[in-house]
């Protein structure tokens, strides 16, 4: 015998149907958020960075100047006391952090979960994901036509790819007719066959908890110290090497300056 259901009883399915589905979401946990601030703070050793007046001196002997530093923060992770962790969503994790621009060596991360951080982890760079995204999907300081990256000549064109980290200055050590010298360091693994990878991740452990509540925003200082770029696993020297973009010598850069960041202090607000 077959069964026929009236429009009545089919109504009535329906609708304890949505009661079931509107009474999970009510009991789904609401997960509180706040924010966290990262500041980067550009020094030479113990000298603050002072862009076209400053002189350093590097691992090699070398007395230079800084006319630019640029560089890409990406990927954030923090870790939580508890060994648990939070990322940013991707594409509300990418920074570009300019000496020029001091309100850009600040970057606010939104929608943190609530609790006791003590670690961050990012990339210096742009990943080869995001990289080889259409254009119209990289906005913001990865908008190759306009922003912070085409005022700053960030991407190349002819070996297509963000230029991860950017020094630029003078040396009486340069070998060049002006004077200048110039490492633009880039390469994120090759876009249709494999290439360098300058892609590199920090690891900082905080020295203290940074605490995120809906009402206090901790604020992470961490230092920045461009005398790492010519010292370390490579001594880089301005006389011999002058200029370096996309050459094997700019991965022993990459290694270097993987190691400029540490962390300075923790405010909790």
């Amino acid at each position: 015998m077959k069964k026929y259901f009236s429009l009545s009883t089919a109504f009535a399915f329906l609708a304890l149907a949505l009661f079931q589905l509107s009474c999970s979401d009510d009991n789904e946990p609401t997960v509180e958020t706040g924010s966290m601030l990262v500041n980067f703070d550009n020094v030479a050793g113990n000298a603050n960075l002072a862009l076209n007046s400053g002189t350093y001196t590097n691992a090699a002997g070398e007395d230079f100047t800084v006319s630019k530093l640029n560089y890409y923060i990406s990927n954030i992770k923090f870790t939580k006391t508890d060994g648990s962790s939070f990322t940013v969503p991707k594409d509300s994790s990418y920074f570009l952090v300019r000496e020029v621009n001091e309100a850009s060596q600040t970057i606010r991360i939104n929608n943190v979960p609530i609790g006791n951080y003590t670690g961050i982890e990012y990339v210096i760079g742009v990943d080869s994901l995001k990289s080889i995204e259409e254009p119209e999907n990289r906005k913001g300081v990865l908008d190759i036509y306009s922003g912070p990256t085409n005022e700053e000549g960030m991407y190349w064109n002819w070996n297509p790819g963000y230029i991860f980290l950017k020094l630029e200055g003078a040396s009486e050590s340069s070998t060049t007719a002006n004077g200048k010298y110039e490492y633009h360091i880039g390469g994120f693994g090759g876009r249709t066959a494999k290439t360098l990878n300058n892609l590199r991740s920090v690891k900082l452990n905080f020295n203290a908890q940074a605490a995120v509540t809906t009402s206090m925003s901790p604020q992470v200082y961490i230092k920045a110290d461009i005398l790492k770029i010519f010292d370390g696993p490579t001594k880089l020297s301005i006389a011999k090497n002058p200029g370096v973009m996309y050459e094997p010598i700019s991965a022993d850069i990459a290694n270097n300056y993987v190691n400029m960041f540490s962390i300075k202090e923790v405010r909790t607000n």
